[in-house]
Parts: C-alpha cells; structure tokens; sequence
C-alpha cells in the first residue's frame, strides 16, 4: 500500500482528496498546515506528496524546498488556485515535480499520481538480495544456491512487498490490501498463517527468523542482513 501525505488547510479540499485517494487503495496522511506537514514529510517518508502552496505558517514553496533538502525523490504534486507562470516557475524550481491548479480533476490528479508512483516501481532494483536468497521481481522466482525455491503467487508479493520495505512495520491490514486487495477470501487473521508459511520457505530456522520479524501486535517488519541496494536492473 502506498503512503500519500496530502498538504491542504482547506477542510472541504482535504476531505475530498482524502475520501478520493483512499478509494483508489492508498493509505492516507493529512497535515493542515506547512509545519505539520513538513515534519510529517521528514518523519513518514510518503511515496508521494500533494502539497498547497498557500498554507499557514510554512508556505507551499518554503515546504516543498525544506523537503528536498532531506528527500530528493518522493514525488510532489502542487496544488493551488495560483495560475500565472511565474508561480508554476516558482513551484518547479523549488523541487515540485508538477503543478495542478484549481478547480481541477480528481481523475486527471490521482491519474497523475499513479503515473510517478508507477515510475518509481520502475526505479526500483529488479532483484534483491539478502543472506543465501536473491528474489527476481522480473522473473518471479527466488533462489538459494542456485536452486529455486517455490513459492505461491501470494507468497512471492508478500516476499516482494517486505523487500521494497526493509526496516518498516507493516501491519497485516497493509500486507493485506498490498497483496490480496480487496479480496472477500482472505482476512487479517489469514495473514499471520501466511507469514508462517513463507518463513518455513525462506528461513533457516522459521521458528526464530532472521528475516521476517514480528513486531509485537503491530505487524511484522523486514529485515535483511544485507543492504536491498545490492541488485542491478540488468
């Protein structure tokens, strides 16, 4: 599931971006004004950002540089009632990737969106590494010592989804809606069953893992011993 942090102090704006985002699967962060929203960007790291540009406290343009200076690539997405040249100038040279102005389309804004999520899947490594395993995001398959080890559709998207997320607690409701969707056959205390099954796969010894952690209540949480960014796209 992907995090967007949406940036707006207008309450009907923000409802309405919020209601429409999470129809489309995404987890949703809001912030009211630039502080919040600024910590909220340096604390969360989102995948993706809508920002104001005309916010209290911190402006649009003052939030969007601070961002850059600590993140240079989550996707950000302007979004205000300033329509001159100048503006949009302005936006993009503080580091927004594009500029929307109002009124606008949902459509045309969450179609937007999904276009950098997508490119950043694309900039991501097709293969990762960790311990003896090296799982092909191409191919579908993952290896250990030369040998394939066999794993369901289900399993290999969970697999996939703890790669790209190393060090983050993933609760069962995001590994759910991350895999499965919205599917009516699997529920959140199917998770804990299919965690079980894939760490008997991927684990030397699944009943103290190395690689799929249990955080308490929370989730589970990703942790390979070695750096993901040992891969290559070839």
């Amino acid at each position: 599931m992907k995090d967007v942090l949406i940036i707006e102090d207008n309450p009907a704006m923000l409802r309405g971006l919020e209601d429409n985002f999470e129809l489309k699967g995404y987890r949703v962060r809001t912030a009211v004004d630039g502080e919040q929203g600024l910590n909220a960007a340096l604390a969360e790291e989102p995948d993706l950002i809508i920002l104001d540009l005309l916010l209290p406290k911190i402006n649009g343009y003052e939030v969007c540089r601070l961002i850059r200076k600590k993140n240079s690539g989550v996707p950000i997405i302007m979004v205000t009632a300033r329509d001159a040249e100048s503006d949009i100038i302005q936006g993009l040279n503080c580091g927004a990737d594009d500029y929307v102005t109002k009124p606008f389309s949902i459509s045309v804004l969450l179609a937007r969106a999904q276009a950098f999520l997508r490119r950043s899947e694309d900039d991501a490594p097709a293969v990762y590494e960790f311990g003896d395993l090296q799982l092909d995001t191409m191919g579908r398959t993952v290896m250990r010592d030369s040998k394939e080890v066999t794993l369901t559709p289900g399993e290999f998207d969970m697999l996939r989804l703890f790669a790209v997320r190393p060090g983050c607690v993933l609760t069962r409701e995001e590994i759910l809606h991350a895999v499965w969707g919205h599917s009516h056959f699997i529920s959140l205390q199917d998770i804990d069953r299919f965690v079980t099954a894939l760490r008997k796969k991927i684990e030397l010894n699944p009943n103290e893992p190395e690689f799929i952690c249990s955080v308490g209540e929370r989730g589970y949480r990703f942790e390979p011993p070695e750096p993901h960014g040992n891969s290559s796209n070839n």
